[in-house]
Parts: C-alpha cells; sequence; structure tokens
C-alpha cells in the first residue's frame, strides 16, 4: 500500500511546509475543506476526502471524514494479518499519518455575545473521532495536533527508523488535546442552563510556563491558567519587565488583585505571603500608595504591590525607594516604566481589569484524593448594617468599617484589621484564635491603634477582643455576629461606649 497522510487542520502555521515534507518523503496527501485549498494553491498535489470516501462532503461540511475508509486506514493494526487483509478486500488504504487540529470552539465562545448556534457550529465531530482513532492505534499510526511537533515527525521519518516513544507520546497528546477541547463544551452548554455543580466536574487548564520551583526548592511546579479569558486574572497578565514569577509570586500577586478590586477609587495594596500589610485609598494613585507604605513600612520589604490606577512618575519614584518582588498595575507611563526598569531584578506587570469588580468564579482546592469546589466570595454583606449597640457609630466611623470589612475578607483567618477610612493601621492575618490576631494587629498599629476601627472576619466568642479593643482605644467595630455569646460583647462594648455593627455574613479564608 502508498504512504498515506490525512491533514485536516483549523490552525495552518507551518501545514505547508510540513506536507511538503511529506511528499518528499513519498506520502500522498490526502485532505479536506480549507486545508485541501491551501495545499493546492501552494502547488501540491492533494487527494481530496470526497475520493476516498466515495461520498461528498454534505450537511454544510458536518459530514466529511466520518467513513470507514478513513477510519479503518486509521485503526487497522498492521501486524495483524486478519486486519490487513480486509483491508485489502475492501479497497482501503492505510492512514499513516493524521495532522489533525479542531474547530476553534475556545475563540468562537470567547466572542462577545456570541449566539449559542454559532458555539454549536464550532463543535468539532470528525476531528477528535479521527485523532482518537489514530491514537488508539499509536504503534502504527504518528499522529499530530500540535505544529510544533511537525519537525521532529519529519526528522523521525527522515531517518528510516522506528520511534516507538515519539508514537506513544504523539498518542497521549492526543487524549489530553482532545479531553481539554470537550472539558471546554462540557463547560459552556452547563453554564447555558444551570451554575449548580455537575456530577462529573472535568476542569482543564493550558500550562502558561514551568516554574523554577514551588513554594519551596525541592518542589516542582508549573503554572496553568483557564482556556477562557478572564479579565483582572493574574494569569493573563502581561509581563513588562523583571525575571521570571515564581510560584509563591503569583499567589501573593493574586491575592493583591483580589483586594485592590475591592475599591473602586484610587487603591494601593502591599501584599506578603497572601496577607495585606498595607491597604489604602486615595485621591490619587500616589497618595494611595504613600499611605499603603505608611501602614506597614516594614513588611512592604519585598513583598507585592497591586495598584488600580495607571503607574505615573511621581508613583513610581516612591515604588522605586525600596526593594519590591513585583508591581502590578492596569498600565505604566513610560516615565514610571524609565525608573523601575532600573531595577533589574523587579517583575511589572500589566494587568488591564484590575481597576473592575471580580466577577462571579468557582475556587478549586486540591485535597488528597478529592477536590473542594466553592463559589467565589464576591459578596460583601455590609449593605444592611445592623447597629447592635447604643452609641451608632458616627460617619467618619462608618467610612473607616466599611474600608476595613473590605480588607479584611481577603486576610487570613482568624483575622483582625485596624483602619481609619481610608488606611490600614494593623492587620493580625491567620491566627488560631481571634484575640492573638487582634492583639497582633494592635501591635503593628501602634500609636494608631487609639482612635481606630476594628473590623472582624467571624464573630467574636468571647468578650475578651471588646476589653483588649477598648485598652487599645479602639472606638468601632464591625463583625458578621452571630455567636451564642453575641450579648457579652454587646454588653461590653455598651460599657465602653464602643460602637459595633453585625454584617451577618462571615468571610472566613483559609
Amino acid at each position: 500500500m502508498k504512504k498515506r497522510a490525512i491533514l485536516s487542520v483549523s490552525d495552518k502555521s507551518g501545514i505547508i511546509e510540513f506536507a511538503k515534507g511529506l511528499v518528499d518523503l513519498g506520502f500522498e496527501i490526502v485532505s479536506t475543506g480549507g486545508t485541501e485549498k491551501a495545499l493546492k494553491d501552494a502547488g501540491l498535489e492533494v487527494i481530496s476526502i470526497s475520493d476516498v470516501t466515495n461520498f461528498p462532503e454534505c450537511l454544510d461540511g458536518r459530514l466529511k471524514t466520518l467513513h470507514p475508509n478513513v477510519h479503518g486506514g486509521l485503526l487497522a493494526m498492521r501486524d495483524n494479518e486478519k486486519h490487513m487483509q480486509q483491508l485489502e478486500e475492501l479497497g482501503i488504504n492505510t492512514i499513516d499519518v493524521a495532522v489533525i487540529n479542531l474547530y476553534p470552539f475556545r475563540q468562537t465562545i470567547s466572542k462577545p455575545g456570541v449566539a449559542l448556534e454559532e458555539a454549536i457550529e464550532n463543535i468539532d465531530i470528525g476531528g477528535p473521532t479521527m485523532l482518537r482513532a489514530a491514537a488508539k492505534n499509536w504503534k502504527d499510526v504518528l499522529v499530530i495536533t500540535d505544529p510544533a511537533d511537525y519537525s521532529v515527525v519529519l526528522d523521525s521519518l527522515k531517518s528510516g527508523e522506528y520511534d516507538r516513544d515519539l508514537h506513544f507520546r504523539l498518542s497521549a497528546k492526543v487524549f489530553e488535546h482532545t479531553a481539554h477541547y470537550d472539558a471546554m463544551i462540557a463547560e459552556y452548554m452547563r453554564k447555558q442552563f444551570t451554575e449548580e455543580m455537575p456530577e462529573l466536574l472535568t476542569v482543564t487548564y493550558e500550562k502558561v510556563q514551568e516554574l523554577r520551583y514551588g513554594e519551596n526548592s525541592h518542589q516542582k511546579a508549573t503554572f496553568y491558567r483557564e482556556p477562557f479569558f478572564k479579565e483582572g486574572s493574574i494569569a493573563y497578565a502581561k509581563q513588562l519587565h523583571g525575571k521570571e514569577l515564581s510560584y509563591n509570586n503569583i499567589g501573593d500577586a493574586d491575592a493583591a488583585i483580589d483586594i485592590v478590586r475591592e475599591f473602586s477609587m484610587p487603591a494601593a495594596v502591599a501584599v506578603k505571603h497572601a496577607n495585606p500589610c498595607g491597604v489604602a485609598t486615595g485621591e490619587t494613585i500616589y497618595e494611595a500608595y504613600t499611605k499603603a507604605y505608611e501602614a506597614d513600612s516594614v513588611s512592604i520589604f519585598g513583598g507585592i504591590v497591586a495598584l488600580n490606577r495607571q503607574c505615573d512618575k511621581a508613583t513610581a519614584e516612591e515604588l522605586a525607594k525600596i526593594f519590591l518582588e513585583i508591581i502590578i498595575a492596569p498600565s505604566f507611563t513610560d516615565e514610571a516604566m524609565e525608573i523601575l526598569t532600573q531595577k533589574k531584578n523587579i517583575r511589572l506587570m500589566e494587568l488591564p481589569g484590575i481597576d473592575t469588580p471580580k466577577s462571579a468564579d468557582i475556587i478549586l482546592k486540591k485535597v488528597s484524593g478529592g477536590m473542594l469546589v466553592q463559589d467565589c466570595d464576591t459578596l460583601l454583606g455590609d449593605e444592611e448594617l445592623k447597629v447592635v449597640t447604643d452609641r451608632a457609630p458616627t460617619e467618619e466611623e462608618l467610612k473607616a468599617l466599611a474600608f476595613g470589612w473590605r480588607v479584611v475578607k481577603h486576610t487570613k483567618s482568624n483575622a483582625i484589621v485596624l483602619t481609619g477610612d481610608s488606611q490600614t493601621y494593623g492587620v493580625g492575618p491567620g491566627q488560631t484564635n481571634r484575640i492573638t490576631a487582634l492583639e497582633l494587629a494592635i501591635n503593628y498599629a501602634g500609636d494608631k491603634a487609639k482612635g481606630s476601627c476594628m473590623a472582624s472576619d467571624a464573630f467574636f466568642p468571647f468578650d475578651d477582643c471588646v476589653e483588649a479593643a477598648h485598652k487599645a482605644g479602639i472606638t468601632a467595630i464591625i463583625q458578621p455576629g452571630g455567636s451564642i455569646r453575641d450579648q457579652d460583647s454587646i454588653d461590653a462594648c455598651n460599657k465602653y461606649g464602643i460602637a459595633m455593627v453585625f454584617t451577618g455574613v462571615r468571610h472566613f479564608k483559609h
């Protein structure tokens, strides 16, 4: 039988050169639709798929390759005498190379306002079927989905030696490719009629880069991203300057982005180890950053800063005064870039969308042998505050409480945040009891604790936090409420003239 290859690709990069290489090696080329036209326009001799199937393409191109003359050629095992005899009796030629990539489903559904009908028409049927057939018969068929593999396949064919490892690796790549494709379709289809969690959850991600290591130098790590564009996501930020992001950089940057997106006015967030150490708003991004720096000028060193406005010259001059791992902003002025790029290693990340509220999403958390899945915590819960003390907060205190509530929501539990109306004073994150978190926040705040307002991510189980707040001079408290001993804390607040409001919503973050 003649050596034969079938080529049917949506991504036509490199396909002409690859086809010419196959022809030079004595292959016949079978092709379909747009690929066939491109090859013929390049002067190559091509066998139309209809000449192989003896059946015309029909149903607006929906039916082209689903035929025994195609799949018999892909599935026949060459060392099986019965298979080969049947091919001869049926007049079917073997297909030794299959080069297929699929309809652009992802690109289609990423378009704003795409209609369901258009999305459906970009679900490939024949392509995945041929890929799976060829990949199943990997010992006899070289199957390619990625143009990056063209050169290695040609080199292998030119050598004349059978490369079992190459055949198997390309087969495995096919099943990764088709699983990724089907997972995107499944997610899209599910979201057309429900936001409920499915009985079978299939998720898919694309590799962004290999990382030098994980949380620690002995751990291997890789960064993946979701295939659909997520505006304001670190996975789609553009790096303008500096060395590669690390595993910890990416996690911390994600935390900084989540916090800064809580604010509509100019805001700056400094993060260390996924917790905020300085958060502030201002009339300008310069004012916001300088206040965030002043909030904790010690912890910010070596941290990550996220800005929700363009980084200008004045702000860049302040940022350049200390060592920072990453600066993230929707854009940078030319003057800011000139200043900041003088620091060789600092990572500068451009992220359009960082200045918009975060949209609904799901959070996945791997546990040993399973996966936890939950909705993203987009609910703030301070829209209808319940004043539970004799004294109601003043207007200024209400602003400070609202500010603190936005920050404590993104601080690891148990969490306490002390603030003014536009600046954090002290952050107590990730403690095993709430009183220690408060003591830590008071310690960070120093003299600023007096007259500050307190935000707690969950209720007070005892009145000890109110007692400590009184000693520190804290004047108002925002917390979810819901403890069976709420009244103890309310009575203590009334005793000391502290205003307290309940949100009815907690924000545990683990």
